[in-house]
């Protein structure tokens, strides 16, 4: 039996895992197909000292909801210490990196009180009827649809939406699944006291030694080279993927899938037409096109001949929607770092998401524990940022944060933050890159039934769908654990294991998690 994988996101290597550690497979038979020089998809994590670090985004994890992530990473040695597993490396690193955040909110340049969510008697009766309320009744529409427009301006909104990156115009639906599967981080939204991360940036901490364990065990990564099409035959069991076709640099070639083979695709992706920019450069806004991105062109193209697969255009016809940028600072001098630490009271690694409710943008910055990549030098700091009104007009810097360089970014988080004293020499220190990234919250956008398709389409035999773009029904997507839940739920599915997929945490049912999300519901 081979297995051929297109994509070598984090769907795509955890697939890879679980069908040798699972399956019984030989590494040597299964085969990632990755367009980019790159593996790990949305979990990057790149640079150096001197041009600058980036990560797209930074991804957190709670011991509860991550199961399947956890259960992938029980079998990953560590890269540092390959007598323990990278969980646990990560467990190690989190007892002695404790989230408190005492500055979770900001407003006027100074600390936002955080005690209470600020809700009104119809907020709490508007949270408790979306959460009772069925998927199919909700349909297709928009949070907005849901809350009076006081709501948007709670605190637990600002907290939640920035926490999660919502928008108004995003799922209903998702919402409502993500206030379930979360319900244990409702009361601590305000400290982020049930988030953990990993040692450093997930590329280092997650990608490297995953792909170091899956190239030891014999897997092929075939860079370089986009599945375009797949041809079917039809049988008793189905219709089954006969042949894949590939483009290797530039060159179309086909690829025979046996009888017994299997096929994983991970179709769409979120950091699609991703662009940088840099001190004096702002990022630009492109959008996807055959040549930028071969999930979201795989996805469509097998769309159209096969419905049951979904509707791709669900998701990515809405750039204005979906889009948001984010920022990556390298900084040569301590002084940010410092004022931070005083102003919010704690040291990096232990404070979270900064949110300021007054930005135009909804500006958020965080710091992670230093050093954040592998190989940093211990004279340099990074931390990462990100804006959702990419389209409005700066409070400080008069132009749209879409249109700012890495410099005035930074102008407008010095702004907030009133540290104009140091103004000066904290940007000469600084070297911050944006990035825009057109469809980061693709994933959230309104949907019905059949938009996404099934991990295993009923139907068929051979195929599966992977990560952020199938159905996985109450998980929650934008986060490692549904790639990974898509990996495992795959593998054990068209193996026909009896392996059962690792189970979802549901708050809901445990009484002492349902009294405290009650008693901060009431605050």
């Amino acid at each position: 039996m081979k297995a051929y994988l297109a994509g070598g996101g984090i769907a795509s290597l955890a697939s890879a895992a679980y069908l040798i550690r699972d399956g019984g497979l030989k590494g040597d038979n299964i085969s990632v197909f990755e367009e980019t020089e790159l593996l790990g998809g949305s979990l990057d994590g790149d640079g150096n000292a001197d041009k600058g670090y980036v990560i797209r985004g930074g991804r957190m994890f709670t011991y509860e909801a991550y199961t399947c992530t956890f259960d992938l990473l029980s079998g990953i040695p560590s890269l540092g210490n390959p007598a323990i597993t990278v969980k646990d490396e990560i467990y190690a690193f989190n007892e002695k990196h404790i989230p408190n955040s005492k500055a979770r909110l900001v407003r006027g340049g100074q600390k936002v009180d955080v005690s209470t969510m600020g809700f009104s008697a119809q907020d709490r009766l508007d949270l408790i009827e979306l959460m009772a309320t069925s998927e199919a009744t909700l349909g297709a529409r928009r949070i907005a649809d849901m809350f009076q427009p006081s709501f948007f301006t709670t605190n637990f909104w600002y907290m939640w939406v920035t926490t999660f990156a919502f928008q108004p115009w995003h799922s209903a639906v998702e919402l409502k699944r993500y206030l379930h599967r979360f319900i244990q981080e409702f009361p601590r939204i305000q400290t982020l006291g049930g988030v953990r991360r990993t040692p450093y940036n997930q590329y280092d901490s997650i990608v490297l030694p995953l792909t170091t364990w899956l190239k030891a065990q014999g897997v092929n990564f075939v860079t370089g080279v986009r599945v375009a099409d797949m041809d079917f035959k039809y049988g008793p069991r189905g219709k089954a993927v006969e042949r894949l076709h590939v483009v290797e640099h530039g060159v179309p070639k086909l690829i025979a899938v046996g009888d017994d083979d299997l096929v994983f695709v991970t179709n769409g992706s979120m950091t699609t037409a991703s662009t940088l920019g840099s001190m004096t450069r702002p990022s630009e806004l492109t959008a996807k096109d055959d040549k930028t991105d071969g999930s979201w062109a795989l996805w469509e193209t097998l769309a159209k001949k096969h419905p049951e697969f979904g509707k791709p255009s669900a998701f990515n016809s809405r750039v204005d929607e979906s889009k948001w940028l984010s920022f990556t600072t390298t900084m040569k001098d301590p002084i940010f770092f410092d004022l931070m630490e005083k102003f919010t009271g704690n040291e990096a690694g232990t404070g979270g998401l900064v949110t300021f409710t007054d930005s135009n943008w909804l500006m958020s910055v965080v710091l992670a524990a230093q050093p954040h990549f592998i190989g940093q030098p211990k004279n340099v700091q990074t931390f990462w940022g990100y804006g959702l009104f990419v389209d409005q007009i700066g409070n400080f810097v008069k132009k749209k944060m879409s249109d700012c360089t890495g410099e005035e970014l930074m102008t407008e988080l010095i702004g907030h933050l009133r540290f104009d004293a140091d103004k000066d020499k904290i940007i000469k220190a600084a070297n911050c890159i944006p990035c825009m990234m057109p469809y980061i919250t693709s994933q959230f956008m309104p949907r019905v039934k059949g938009d996404r398709p099934a991990v295993t389409p009923a139907g068929t035999s051979n195929l599966a769908f992977l990560g952020q773009y199938c159905e996985i029904p109450d998980d929650v997507v934008f986060t490692v654990e549904y790639s990974v839940r898509s990996a495992q739920t795959a593998v054990f599915a068209l193996l026909g294991l009896e392996n059962k997929v690792s189970p979802l945490y549901k708050g809901e049912h445990d009484p002492a998690v349902l009294y405290r999300a009650m008693k901060t519901l009431m605050s």
